[in-house]
């Protein structure tokens, strides 16, 4: 994710970046993709949220959290308005800036795009497993973003129709994967049913799919016992909280790599297209970007309240959820283009400009808090004890602290400093060389 290094001006402000380009987009533009960023990354917290304070609640608000009232609400405004749309915003957000990195060091005549492209995703991998590991959340996508962009390199020289074509035709075959792990599912429920109707015969292979749906029961909706080591293992201490997230972050860097390698990969070359096209960076008119907001949420939230009422309506349940989630993609891919819409509107439109540039210098230092997240989640929830003692929609005052904080800070460390902490450091392990972090003004000779 390419952070800019130098401290943007507000949004609509016109004023250049020492860094900006003599061709291409503006510092103005690329400011507006930092916005977008900060909101991606805010975004990512309120959907992460769930994971790092509560035991197997992400999808199943049954099992902890509550279920009814305002935790009930909180679920259904994140089921509806936001599920899978930040990390599909974040996705293309990166490919947009594998093309801003490699157009830069293009621009400058380097020779060795390639090797210094590959060091710094080399080392986000690595920042990847330090935050999965050592900073214990099994959810990071640093590792995924690290291992997809050595992938996606080769692509970035395609046109926008190429890669769109590309990144839709990956997108399907991602939507498909789910929709058969979910019909799969159905099935295994029949067979299951079949085996608890008196004096039933089932061969072996409907034995089979019987044991698979029990299996994914046992893993959907954990037993009270279940729940209770799982939270007392989290909270005894670190090294039993290391033990059991180091084999959760295990299958989500082998398996669940493998399994949503298309959604990264084609949200990425999609990313790459629309930034080429000049999406991201204001170049379309407000009509595309009214567009985009009527149409993706039209379409995504008519098929996300429908899915939330199937799930609701099923009692949370397992068949109820995997039936819901046939039609998944086809929700929550219009409902990221409706926020990229409505995100670039804000930013065209100059709204609230004071907050727009507090958050796009959240976007700038990206890399830095989305590693804050995990280190103040790990602190609350492990280190204090306070994993699966929240109910859910008491995860959103921390959210919402978290961004009142960053909203602060960033802006003023951006003030003084040319780029984030962590920015600083990944950029000097890519070039073997810690470049200058105080802003020249600053620097007293």
């Amino acid at each position: 994710m390419a952070i800019a290094a130098s401290v943007a001006p507000p949004i609509g402000s016109g004023q250049a970046t020492p860094d900006t380009p003599k061709t291409g987009p503006t510092a103005e533009r690329i400011v507006a993709l930092d916005f977008v960023r900060g909101a991606a990354l805010f975004g990512i917290l309120l959907m992460n949220i769930t994971g790092f304070g509560l035991p197997h609640a992400y999808s199943n608000p049954m099992n902890a959290g509550g279920a009814e009232g305002v935790n009930l609400l909180s679920w259904m405004i994140i089921q509806i308005g936001f599920e899978g749309t930040q990390r599909g915003l974040f996705s293309m957000l990166f490919g947009a800036g594998i093309i801003l990195f490699t157009s830069r060091l293009e621009a400058k005549g380097r020779s060795d795009v390639g090797d210094i492209y590959a060091r710094r995703n080399l080392w986000l991998i690595l920042f990847g497993m330090v935050n999965g590991f050592i900073l214990l959340w099994s959810g990071d996508i640093l590792y995924f973003y690290g291992l997809t962009a050595l992938v996606v390199f080769p692509f970035r020289k395609l046109g926008v129709r190429a890669l769109l074509i590309m990144g839709i035709a990956g997108m399907l075959a991602s939507a498909l994967w789910n929709a058969k792990d979910n019909a799969d599912l159905m099935r295994y429920h029949e067979a299951y049913e079949a085996s608890q109707m008196a004096g039933a015969q089932l061969d072996p292979a409907q034995q089979a799919l019987a044991k698979k749906w029990e299996g994914a029961l046992a893993e959907y909706s954990p037993s009270p016992e279940a729940q209770r080591d799982y939270v007392e293992q989290r909270t005894q201490s670190y090294a039993t909280a290391f033990a059991q997230v180091a084999a959760e972050t295990v299958h989500a860097e082998s398996w669940y790599f493998y399994r949503w390698f298309f959604d990264i990969f084609s949200m990425m070359l999609i990313g790459m297209a629309l930034f080429k096209a000049g999406v991201f960076t204001l170049e379309r008119s407000t009509r595309f970007y009214l567009a985009l907001v009527v149409i993706g949420y039209g379409v995504g939230l008519t098929v996300n309240v429908l899915e939330t009422r199937l799930i609701i309506e099923g009692g949370f349940g397992l068949l109820a959820m995997s039936q819901s989630q046939i039609t998944y993609d086809l929700g929550r891919l219009p409902m990221t283009a409706g926020h990229l819409g409505l995100l670039l509107l804000i930013a065209r439109w100059g709204i609230f400009p004071l907050f727009q540039h507090a958050l796009a210098s959240v976007g700038r230092m990206a890399f830095t808090n989305y590693l804050t997240h995990s280190l103040v989640c790990a602190i609350l929830f492990v280190g204090l004890g306070y994993f699966g003692q929240l109910e859910r929609h008491e995860l959103y005052y921390v959210v919402f602290a978290i961004w009142a904080v960053q909203l602060v800070i960033s802006p003023l460390w951006l003030s003084r400093y040319s780029m984030g902490p962590l920015e600083w450091l990944w950029r000097g392990l890519t070039y073997s060389e810690l470049p200058a972090l105080r802003r020249a003004q600053d620097v007293v000779a």
